[in-house]
């Protein structure tokens, strides 16, 4: 039987503009309490490209930098069921409370999903039920986890930049 599993608090300033929605940290993030802790997840090196940052920076100092030009990370779920770390093993989804979050965060203009699993789970459990700002862009985008291995590093990268205007 799958696990009961939680999701990590939001990282984001009351400025925010762009919010990252990834579905539901995979084990490794939950064990050490970092976003995108997977050594092979893409996530931080296309980061580190788009937001032109030194390569090897500490977690907080890639979250600060983050911060600094006004993104925002979450999950859609706040809490699931799942047996390992594939977002295809999850069940029992229930999603965070985003209404609360954009009446505190209300400068977030777009929120861009990473990967397939968070912008369904988004569209099925978000959009339906909970009070958001008509004129957010929503951005689905390619999963930089290492389980999406259909596209390499370059074209993931490419996808990304789709978010650029929206970070300060």
């Amino acid at each position: 039987m799958a696990e009961g599993i939680s999701g990590l608090a939001a990282v984001a300033r009351p400025d925010a503009r762009l919010l990252i929605l990834g579905s539901m940290p995979g084990e490794k993030s939950l064990q050490q309490q970092q976003y995108y802790a997977h050594p092979r997840n893409a996530f931080w090196p296309v980061m580190t490209s788009l937001l032109e940052l030194e390569s090897g920076l500490s977690y907080a100092a890639r979250l600060q930098a983050l911060l600094t030009r006004q993104i925002a990370l979450w999950d859609v779920l706040g809490y699931c069921q799942r047996k390992g770390s594939l977002d295809s093993a999850i069940s029992a989804e229930q999603p965070n409370d985003f209404a609360e979050f954009m009446q505190q965060h209300n400068k977030v203009t777009a929120i861009a999903f990473n990967g397939g699993k968070a912008w369904q789970s988004f569209r099925r459990h978000v959009i339906k039920s909970q009070q958001l700002p008509a004129t957010l862009h929503l951005i689905p985008l390619p999963s930089t986890s290492p389980a999406h291995a259909s596209l390499s590093f370059a074209g993931k990268l490419l996808e990304w930049q789709k978010i650029s205007p929206f970070f300060g």
